[in-house]
């Protein structure tokens, strides 16, 4: 029990602060304190960190698009949109980019790589920089000094260029040169051309991301792209058109542009703007985001539980020292307005220190999304600081403060009664208010109302489970530990339990969602992310080629054959874009669902074989060979655009209309690393429609192409022999895709770490809630005969008993968020392992043992006498 040293006299500011002072020094705010550091630190991170990123996205806008305003296409401007910018006095430039083969001259080694072609007119970039080394030495030691990240201008070996490449020249990144053991003076193939390496790219304003973004870039003039004759009638390339000029006119032009690329005659056109968002541009930053926001709400959702007990405990602990002071005078509202500024300044403080964590977590997460996020961010704004104040004094106020207030209504008679005056359930209001205020808090920060809602409602449903668990867990004890038969600890320590089910139930649900993080956090990190790196089949392919010309087939698939491949994937691709559904135009303003606008905004990628793939499934309808006017439709794409059986879809396919009818519906496995199509016709051959090929295979081990460089791989070997194809070598493109993935792993790991914190923090704060009702019980029993070893066994059991049942309920809840997230979010199937139960209960013992070692450690330590005598004052 504390002093009571502060009397009725003097302003409720004073009494708040000597309170405040003595409850520090005696130790009493210490769980409080770290419970709100936690939760503002984890959300404040992440706040940090998108603060900084959307501060830098503003500052780079013009450079990240390449110009003021952007015109994007499958297929060459629009000359009318052109015109129309030229009208407005806007400069503007062109530049075409694609995926395609380069490789080394059979002198050099011969080395193919895949790369991201850009061409370029003269005027790119207009805004923005392109950054240039003159070899390779010069580029290994600038991008170690961090020229990339847009203060390089100045570094010895590092220029801004003045314009683009000569004509038979290209510019090339790092990764060019090291995969295929080239410098600057080199000769680059692509495809028939033969160009002269003389710059290394270092930097590039209008980058990007996405899967091209995973190639490096190679920079070419405009005027060499024919020669190569990679464009090819259905190649995939993608025109940008973009502008800079006047804000008015750039605005005017914008404005103009969206307009018309909603007209049903102008499709596959879209205006880009940062505001709009590119998809390629955010994604996967946008994904991380959700998932480091979905970590932080977790985390301060178990910081709220952590201080509402936390402050439980601190009233308990008072409620004499504020029956003496209603006996020296000091009235309720008085009291009240101390111990609720007591509160606030305790929130302050710790939100400081919260805040000043979170900014240094922030920082490690820029490392560890290293590549993802730009190093050199703006500073973050105040938004951060005040959202972050905002959620530690919400966290306070809302949970911790209910049950404090109620000290104020602490009846004088306590102090000759002790059986009066005790704490009582916290009204239903007050609890209602204080979550409802909370969770609209979080479901706003998470900038995903689903989200928000989700981890919100998934967390009171968890509470809700485990505490209805716990219940009838104590109802079963009480009627299978039966008196005389069982041991005299196991007989008390059930007495224990179920003398208080309320407090039972309190203890193993919030051991049960604290214990949840540490099962989530094994589950993702071992199981569930391991389980999709290796979802893909071993001997699946890993080779996908594409422009493979209708001239080029038969001797391209008898290359296949005599290196070995005896199975593949081979399939027409044709290019078409959906007008119209059941004779009605289709235009992405009808559909709200941003997959299904890009979908009909762009070129699908048809196919046709009379037999259907034996790796998609028919699902509905059926397949009929040779059916004329049919179709079949991927499950996924129809349910995304609302199509079903009997459907006719118009595809414009090179200015001609093709119409068939929906007869059958496919399910695609995609992890199969098959070829798939979203669209197939059922027919052998499809009449004056451009068309490529595209062939998928696992690559023959070693290479056995007749009259080959035994030296060369078969990658090379097949470049060389066709050199205008793009070979896709998926197992590298994974690799760097998994890389990624455990760039943001690694950045959700580290926050888990918060979450698993505050599950600690949970978990001790629900163990010594009863330490001083624990005491008093004890020392009773202690009177009347029990022994400390007797005593220390039941505390043991009891706390055991708590602890695996918690662990239990954690781990299988774990296992069903973790089947959801593999299920829904993952798309595999995860089997999880029938002893992660066990495991859990395991765990969830030893926790609470240690944890009871620690916060309980004294109980049987005080003398018998100190205690009876405290609870009799």
């Amino acid at each position: 029990m504390t002093s009571t040293s502060t009397t009725h006299s003097g302003a409720w500011w004073s009494i708040a602060w000597r309170n405040l002072w003595r409850d520090a020094r005696a130790g009493e705010l210490r769980l409080l304190l770290v419970a709100v550091a936690l939760g503002v630190a984890a959300l404040s991170s992440v706040s940090f960190l998108a603060d900084r990123m959307n501060a830098g996205l503003q500052r780079d806008a013009g450079q990240l698009l390449g110009g003021d305003a952007v015109v994007v296409s499958d297929n060459p401007t629009p000359s009318h949109i052109v015109t129309y910018a030229r009208a407005l006095g806007l400069q503007g430039v062109t530049t075409l980019s694609f995926p395609t083969m380069a490789r080394a001259e059979q002198a050099q080694g011969g080395e193919s790589r895949l790369v991201a072609l850009k061409a370029v007119e003269s005027g790119y970039p207009l805004r923005g920089q392109l950054k240039l080394s003159a070899n390779l030495a010069q580029a290994q030691t600038a991008l170690a000094q961090g020229a990339g990240a847009g203060n390089a201008a100045g570094q010895s070996g590092v220029s801004v260029a003045t314009g683009i490449p000569a004509a038979g020249e290209v510019w090339v990144e790092l990764g060019v040169l090291e995969a295929l053991g080239l410098n600057t003076q080199d000769r680059l193939m692509l495809g028939n051309s033969s160009l002269r390496i003389t710059q290394v790219l270092l930097q590039e304003p209008d980058r990007g991301a996405g899967f091209m973004s995973f190639a490096p870039r190679v920079l070419m003039n405009s005027a060499d792209l024919a020669a190569t004759a990679l464009v090819q009638p259905a190649s995939r390339i993608t025109w940008r058109y973009a502008v800079v000029g006047p804000a008015a006119a750039v605005q005017r032009f914008k404005d103009w542009a969206a307009l018309e690329s909603k007209k049903p005659e102008v499709r596959g056109v879209r205006v880009e703007s940062l505001e709009a968002g590119r998809p390629e541009m955010r994604q996967t930053l946008d994904r991380a985001g959700k998932f480091l926001n979905l970590v932080a709400l977790l985390a301060a959702l178990l910081s709220a539980v952590a201080v509402a007990l936390a402050a439980r405990a601190f009233a308990a602990r008072h409620l004499d020292d504020c029956a003496m002071l209603r006996v020296l005078g000091l009235s309720q509202r008085k009291m009240a307005w101390a111990y609720s500024l007591e509160f606030v300044l305790v929130g302050g403080v710790a939100s400081v220190l919260g805040l000043a964590l979170g900014y240094g977590v922030h920082l490690l997460f820029v490392q560890l999304l290293a590549g993802l996020v730009e190093t050199h961010l703006p500073p973050a704004s105040l938004w951060p600081v005040v959202y972050g104040l905002g959620t530690g004094l919400t966290l306070l106020l809302a949970f911790g403060l209910p049950p404090v207030l109620q000290l104020a209504s602490v009846p004088a008679l306590r102090v000759m009664r002790r059986d009066v005056g005790q704490l009582k359930a916290t009204t239903v209001s007050v609890w209602a208010l204080g979550l409802v205020g909370f969770g609209v808090l979080l479901v706003a920060v998470s900038r995903d109302l689903k989200l928000g809602l989700m981890v919100v409602g998934g967390f009171a449903g968890a509470v809700l489970v485990f505490a209805g668990m716990a219940w009838l867990a104590v109802w079963l004890l009480r009627r299978s530990v039966r008196e005389g038969s069982a041991p005299p600890w196991l007989m008390l320590a059930t007495r224990q339990i179920s003398a208080r089910p309320v407090y039972a139930m309190v203890q193993v649900s919030a051991l049960a969602v604290g214990l949840l993080a540490l099962a989530l956090l094994v589950l993702l990190r071992t199981d569930l992310v391991s389980s999709w790196r290796n979802a893909t089949p071993a001997h699946a392919p890993n080779r996908f080629v594409l422009n493979i010309q209708p001239t080029q087939a038969d001797a391209f698939m008898q290359t296949l054959r005599e290196a070995g491949v005896r199975q593949f994937d081979w399939y027409p691709m044709v290019r078409g874009r959906l007008v119209t559904l059941n004779q009605q135009g289709v235009l992405p303003e009808q559909y709200k669902d941003e997959r299904a606008q890009r979908l009909v905004d762009r070129e699908f990628n048809l196919s046709y074989s009379a037999q259907a793939p034996t790796h998609n499934t028919i699902v509905a309808g059926t397949w009929v060979p040779e059916e004329a006017n049919a179709m079949s439709v991927e499950e996924g794409i129809a349910k995304t655009l609302g199509l079903k059986l009997g459907d006719v879809l118009s595809f414009d396919i090179a200015g001609v209309s093709h119409a068939a009818r929906i007869t059958s519906i496919r399910r695609v496995d995609w992890t199969s690393m098959r070829a798939n199509f979203f669209v197939m016709f059922p027919v052998s051959r499809m009449n004056d429609v451009p068309l490529s090929y595209v062939a998928a295979f696992r690559a023959p081990t070693p290479a056995r192409l007749p009259n080959a460089n035994p030296r060369d791989n078969f990658d090379n070997q097949l470049v060389q022999r066709f050199p205008n194809l793009t070979n896709v070598d998926m197992g590298a493109t994974l690799n760097q895709v998994q890389q990624v993935l455990a760039q943001v792993v690694r950045a959700v790991e580290f926050l888990f770490l918060f979450t698993l914190a505050a599950g600690l923090v949970v978990l001790f704060a629900a163990v010594t809630a009863t330490r001083e009702e624990r005491a008093r019980e004890y020392a009773v029993l202690r009177a009347l005969g029990a022994s400390n070893h007797l005593l220390a066994r039941v505390q043991r059991a009891e706390l055991a008993g708590v602890g695996a049942l918690a662990g239990f309920l954690a781990s299988c809840v774990a296992m069903a968020l973790g089947w959801g997230l593999a299920r829904f979010t993952f798309e595999f199937n995860w089997n999880p392992s029938p002893w992660v139960p066990l495991i859990g209960a395991a765990t969830g013992a030893g926790l609470a043992l240690a944890a009871g070692w620690w916060g309980l450690r004294d109980v049987l330590r005080r003398p018998v006498v100190q205690t009876l005598r405290q609870a009799s004052l």
